[in-house]
């Protein structure tokens, strides 16, 4: 049973060892930069190029801080770590508030910096023609889910390999979303991104959607990688891979045996 006040986590509040601040900091930064350079791309037009720019966006900041705070950026990457018990409550809590903070800053900042003439790009997700809600909940549902579902498997511990490459894998899920979730709702797929360009340019059409489909859709790929797939227990290697792992092995070993004999 795990214990409450850990699951809490409310004594990291006062905790110097914590470092839940610096996270906070780190979380707020990195979707200050998100919603700057993302949505900036968003006047190009370009399906690709935006889903490209997002992506690179998300990677480079998980590379930036992701020692700092798990480099999160995504309210629906917090909430499905946190119900698989990888994030305390407060510390999720208290990520998703700097989350969308720092998003509203970075739509802000972005808008200050654009022409006029250009507001009607920066970024504001909306359904296409003939994507009703729900259709538009269901696609931002799987696009939370094949994302929540790759950080699982990305950063999972028994997979020790995988830790260098993290981020731009990361950035490949949500690339790869963006193209599929931009011409049909806008690929919200982060609620503090689609919260940022709502609350700078004041349009909240159907926003709740941009809010529950991620969430859910965030929760499930979290359940599913630890219920249904399970994290990996050791260093996991496919079978087929294992001729080829114990000729190296062996190889190695008679060189070493080579080396070590007299001349």
């Amino acid at each position: 049973m795990v214990n409450l006040r850990t699951a809490l986590g409310a004594h990291e509040l006062t905790d110097k060892k914590s470092g839940l601040y610096r996270a906070l900091v780190a979380e707020f930064l990195g979707t200050l930069l998100l919603n700057f350079f993302g949505c900036g791309s968003v006047i190009t037009g370009n399906v690709v190029a935006i889903a490209l720019a997002f992506g690179l966006a998300v990677a480079g900041a998980v590379q930036g801080i992701g020692h700092v705070s798990g480099g999160h950026i995504n309210p629906a990457v917090t909430f499905g770590l946190a119900v698989i018990g990888k994030v305390p409550i407060v510390r999720a809590l208290l990520y998703v508030l700097a989350q969308c903070v720092g998003a509203i800053a970075g739509s802000a900042v972005l808008r200050a910096l654009s022409a006029e003439s250009s507001e009607g790009a920066l970024g504001v997700v909306s359904l296409a023609e003939g994507i009703t809600p729900v259709k538009g909940l269901g696609v931002e549902f799987f696009l939370a889910l094949i994302l929540v579902l790759v950080v699982c498997g990305a950063c999972d511990a028994g997979k020790p390999d995988s830790k260098g490459i993290a981020p731009l894998i990361i950035g490949l899920a949500v690339t790869v979303g963006h193209i599929v979730g931009v011409p049909r709702t806008g690929a919200g797929m982060n609620p503090a991104r689609s919260l940022g360009s709502a609350v700078v340019m004041g349009i909240f059409d159907d926003h709740w959607l941009y809010w529950v489909g991620p969430i859910l859709g965030g929760i499930a790929g979290g359940l599913i990688y630890l219920h249904a797939l399970g994290p990996a227990k050791e260093p996991e290697m496919p079978k087929s891979y294992s001729t080829v792992a114990t000729e190296e092995k062996e190889l190695q070993r008679l060189t070493s045996r080579k080396g070590n004999q007299p001349a």
